[in-house]
């Protein structure tokens, strides 16, 4: 069964850095790429950053490019969300995520993930 816990969130003032872990168990985690996603309250859910299984190829959403950084150590099974320069609306709770199945590239879209960790909140006060 996959398990993927979050770790990192807190309070940062705008401007700041958080660094963002998500550890995963269950299958074996270089065989799958992971991503990042957050949902502010009463927005949807959306894709911050992907990283594909072998961490050659990356994704990040506009509004957070030059600023996060997505990384994962394999032989940790763990994925990490580096961020810098934040901004208050940055400000949402932030979940790691990874796809049903194993492919060659990144996945972009929500509907390719099944597994969901439990959250961490992330708030950026002005």
């Amino acid at each position: 069964q996959v398990q993927l816990v979050e770790s990192g969130g807190g309070l940062v003032q705008a401007g700041g850095s958080l660094r963002l872990s998500c550890a995963a168990s269950g299958r074996p985690f270089s065989d799958y790429g992971m991503g990042w996603f957050r949902q502010a309250q009463g927005e949807e859910r959306e894709l911050v950053a992907a990283i594909s299984r072998s961490a050659t190829t990356t994704y990040y959403r506009d509004s957070v490019k030059g600023r996060f950084t997505i990384s994962r150590d394999n032989g940790k099974n763990t994925v990490y969300l580096q961020m810098n320069s934040l901004k208050p609306e940055d400000t949402a709770v932030y979940y790691c995520a990874q796809p049903r199945r194993s492919r060659n590239y990144v996945s972009t879209q929500i509907n390719e993930y099944d597994y969901w960790g439990q959250g961490t909140q992330v708030t950026v006060s002005s």
